[in-house]
Order: structure tokens, then C-alpha cells, then sequence
């Protein structure tokens, strides 16, 4: 077959190289740049640029060889795999970085919420945690879930806690009742010992 390669849509396709392509599906717009295929920049149109997506990995392989001259059928498909290759790690690494930083943005709400906030007061004020833990206390990064629902909400906290004396873990109860955090109850893990730090003062009666 001649080298039909780069005389535009007419341009007969060899049948070895019309198939799905993955560099065209998975990079896009900058592929499209690359291979004189201006159309893929329709992915950045509301709602259609979806289906362009599709429609460049289907069809990305024949508007890459009738709009650019190539030198052989061969040379053409060392380039698609590369750009498949790259394609592969752009869209992992993205997809790394979307989940790392999905972690990191819940981590950081937890860290910044006021329940998380309430019982790190109340930790580094009450004195028998200050005796099992020492001064200064430094705390890990908090566990569980913060839920609202208008001006209430409920928290349920769980975070690690070290310093000279010893290390332990902190276990919190929490409710936000019109705007409000309050901590309902709350208790240091220490090696084998549980002491409660709220509620203050509640004898026999403090819940197990």
C-alpha cells in the first residue's frame, strides 16, 4: 500500500494501524497538537468534550495518519505506543495524586475541626494525662468521622499521643447541637490503663 499518510480525511488508512488508540484516548488535547488532530481540542466543550474523548481513542489512530506525513507505517506506530506509554503514567500518577490528596484533604478536615481541636485542649489540661504522657504532648493524625446535618452534627475521633513520659491513644465522642461542639465523652488508652477525661468527675459511673 503507498504511503497515504498526511493528504487529509480522504486519505485511505492502513487496516494494521485503524484500531483503538490509547495515546489519543488518554493524553488528548496534547496528542491531538502533536498529530495536527485540532478536533481533540473539543474535549474542553461542556457535556460534548466527553464523548470526544471516546471518539479520539476510536477514531485517533486514522486522523493521526491522514493529517501528519509519516515515513512508514512502522514509524507511526513506534510513536502511538510511546504516547499510550506516556499516556499510562500521566493517568496513574493522576490518579495517585487525586486519591493522596483526597486523604490528605479529609486528614487536614479532621485536624482543623473543632471536635479534634475541643479534646486537644482538654488532653493537655488534664493532669493525669499530663502525668501518664508528660509535657510536651504532641498529637498524630486524627481517625474516624465528623458528620453534620444543618447546625448539628456528631463526631467520632480516634488519635495517637506521645511525649516524655509515655504514649498512648485518645478515643473522643463529640456532638454540635445549633452551631455548638460539645464533647460527650472522651478516654486516654494508656498500655493497659483507660483513664476518662470526660465527663469530669463521674466515679463508678463512668461508661465502659
Amino acid at each position: 500500500m503507498d504511503n497515504t499518510s498526511g493528504m487529509g480525511s480522504s486519505a485511505a488508512v492502513p487496516p494494521e494501524i485503524d484500531r483503538w488508540s490509547w495515546g489519543a484516548f488518554l493524553c488528548s488535547w496534547i496528542w491531538g497538537m502533536r498529530n495536527n488532530v485540532w478536533r481533540a481540542l473539543f474535549v474542553f466543550v461542556p457535556f460534548f468534550g466527553f464523548f470526544m474523548w471516546f471518539a479520539l481513542g476510536a477514531k485517533g489512530n486514522a486522523w493521526a495518519w491522514q493529517h501528519r506525513r509519516w515515513e512508514s507505517v512502522a514509524s507511526f506506530q513506534a510513536e502511538q505506543r510511546a504516547w499510550a506509554k506516556w499516556g499510562a503514567i500521566i493517568f496513574i500518577g493522576g490518579m495517585l495524586i487525586a486519591v493522596l490528596g483526597s486523604f490528605f484533604a479529609a486528614f487536614s478536615m479532621m485536624k482543623n475541626s473543632e471536635a479534634y481541636q475541643l479534646s486537644v485542649t482538654e488532653l493537655r489540661s488534664n493532669a493525669d494525662a499530663m502525668r501518664l504522657i508528660g509535657q510536651p504532648m504532641e498529637t498524630g493524625f486524627p481517625m474516624g468521622s465528623i458528620q453534620y446535618s444543618g447546625p448539628n452534627g456528631a463526631a467520632a475521633l480516634s488519635y495517637s499521643v506521645e511525649g516524655p513520659a509515655g504514649e498512648g491513644k485518645v478515643f473522643v465522642e463529640a456532638t454540635m447541637s445549633l452551631g455548638q461542639w460539645n464533647i460527650q465523652r472522651m478516654v486516654l488508652q494508656h498500655g493497659k490503663d483507660r483513664l476518662t477525661i470526660l465527663p469530669k468527675d463521674c466515679g463508678n459511673n463512668c461508661p465502659h
